[in-house]
């Protein structure tokens, strides 16, 4: 059995893939891709895997995109981490989903259900167009953000963070007036953020659209930000990102 990992959080990747080697199955993991696009090419050049494991926001929009851009034949299950919004649409719809983190026996349960079925579970127009259409009708935007102050935990609201970065694997986010430190990696806080307003400019940057206050050409077909108390930090678009990001802040 040949499978493909589509994850953008390096973290999450490796433990699907440790999982995999612990569990009773003979297979061949032929990639770990992080990204929308990449995963298109991947599938415009490659034959399509027996199984993809996909995670449903990734670093370039929601997975679902792939598979509005290329025909993919092989069955998919879903990893994902917002259950208050997500999990409702996949049951009505009979779409194969393991809540993140993923265990080991929930993994060893539905790659049992893939080998014992005899239909595959792909993704039609239809099916694809309610799962978005339920998606973002019930997803819920954050309001507040659980912080670290002193020897205890005081909530944030996410309308006054301004940007958020990691540092040393450690995440911090920023207010007009204090830094803050936040219990989750920069990853699950982005996923957990209004697209809308908030946009992860690199590995290690997030930046709320209001916190802009002037966009600037850099080498290497980059751009630079002046940032709403930034301080000594520098915020600047990576290249991959630096076109959708130009988009966001004109949409």
């Amino acid at each position: 059995m040949t499978i493909l990992i589509i994850e953008d959080e390096p973290r999450a990747a490796r433990q699907l893939k440790n999982l995999l080697k612990n569990i009773e199955v003979d297979y061949q993991l032929l990639g770990i891709l992080d990204t929308v696009k990449d995963s298109v090419e991947w599938f415009k050049n490659n034959r399509p895997p027996d199984l993809i494991f996909v995670d449903i926001q990734l670093a370039d929009g929601l997975s679902f995109e792939i598979f509005q851009l290329v025909e993919v034949t092989a069955p998919i299950i879903f990893t994902t981490a917002f259950d208050q919004y997500a999990i409702q649409a996949f049951k009505v719809n009979s779409i194969d989903y393991l809540l993140k983190p993923v265990k080991k026996d929930a993994l060893a349960r539905a790659i049992k259900k893939y080998q014992k079925s005899s239909a595959q579970q792909t993704l039609s127009p239809d099916i694809l167009k309610v799962l978005l259409g339920d998606i973002q009708k019930t997803a819920k935007k954050r309001t507040s953000i659980l912080v670290k102050h002193g020897t205890a935990y005081v909530q944030l609201k996410v309308e006054d963070l301004l940007f958020a970065y990691s540092d040393d694997r450690i995440t911090f986010g920023m207010t007009s007036s204090k830094r803050y430190m936040i219990d989750e990696t920069l990853e699950e806080l982005y996923k957990s953020l209004d697209p809308e307003i908030f946009f992860k400019i690199n590995r290690g940057q997030i930046i709320s659209k209001n916190s802009v206050l002037r966009v600037e050409q850099y080498f290497n077909h980059r751009v630079k930000l002046k940032i709403t108390n930034a301080g000594e930090i520098q915020f600047i678009v990576s290249r991959q990102k630096t076109t959708d990001f130009k988009k966001w802040m004109n949409s």
